[in-house]
């Protein structure tokens, strides 16, 4: 049975994540004190007490999330070393979870770059109008269509029948409504604090480039997917502008997994908080086996 790794995105995040990690794993522990460290605040006590609020900001938001997610991989390691993925892949945010879990960089260099891309989007959100809506079921065709019609943009392709769109907060709002008259039933606004994964956040990419090009980077240890091209990167020098082109571009999520399928993934196991990537892969390809890792009680009952 072929495995492959993924990590979670934001909007996982929940107050009280990784604590009772960090009480039964050595591993665990290790991971969120050097996050503490590394970024010279507690970004434990954040994650353990909160307040909800304050973690729900990219800038803490990101980190916060990374180091749940490598945590878990740390303590899934502690205990089951003899297991190894066929390949890895992250949601957005995930793919520094991901990348870190390749060899590509440590715990510590994907947090700092983790730790600067949430300043630079949280930045980009507050110097623009932004927002989003999930878009279910409909033609696809007719969505981007549209999108391109109003001036926004396709955020997400995160399976069968689950698109996001993003943009201006007034374009967004005529999107809906224009999705609507053409029979789109279900078209959610989202809570978010701006529009990521569009053109509002071109800015951050830029500067985020400016920090990838000073974080050298590992040829990875297994095969890669990245967002952005929705297939395996090859070559190590396309990583890091691939990562600067997702702040600003699509997550390919479903081509991503597809093409971890097609290469012979039968199971998928989710790291980092929440179960939302188990939960669109369901909708993806319901022959995959989904596991999940994100607390003690999880890391226990894998193994039985």
């Amino acid at each position: 049975m072929s495995k492959f790794f993924v990590f979670s995105g934001q909007g996982a995040q929940t107050v009280g994540m990784g604590k009772d990690l960090v009480e039964k794993s050595s591993a665990a522990a290790k991971i969120f004190a050097e996050a503490d460290e590394v970024l010279g605040w507690s970004l434990s006590e954040l994650c353990f007490e909160g307040p909800a609020e304050k973690l729900q900001e990219s800038k803490y938001c990101q980190p916060a999330i990374y180091t749940m997610s490598c945590a878990c991989l740390a303590a899934f390691n502690e205990l089951y070393s003899e297991i190894k993925p066929s390949a890895v892949a992250g949601l957005s945010l995930g793919e520094y979870a991901a990348l870190h879990a390749a060899g590509v960089f440590s715990f510590a260099d994907g947090l700092k770059l983790v730790a600067k891309r949430g300043e630079l989007m949280d930045k980009a959100c507050k110097e623009t109008n932004g927002g989003m809506a999930s878009v279910l079921g409909g033609d696809l065709g007719k969505i981007e269509e549209i999108c391109a019609e109003i001036g926004i943009d396709v955020a997400n392709y995160n399976c069968p029948g689950q698109t996001v769109i993003s943009g201006d907060k007034n374009l967004v709002k005529e999107a809906i409504k224009t999705l609507k008259e053409n029979g789109f039933r279900r078209v959610i606004p989202l809570k978010v604090a701006g529009a990521y994964h569009s053109k509002l956040m071109a800015t951050a990419g830029v500067e985020l480039a400016k920090v990838l090009a000073n974080s050298p980077l590992a040829d990875p240890k297994v095969k890669v997917t990245q967002n952005v091209t929705g297939t395996f990167t090859e070559k190590t020098e396309d990583i890091a502008p691939n990562l600067v082109a997702q702040v600003a571009g699509s997550v390919r999520w479903e081509e991503c997994v597809r093409a971890i399928i097609t290469d012979g993934g039968t199971e998928m196991i989710e790291f980092g908080p929440g179960t939302v990537l188990t939960g669109l892969l369901a909708r993806t390809d319901k022959e995959v086996i989904a596991k999940n890792i994100n607390s003690a009680e999880s890391l226990e009952e894998y193994g039985k």
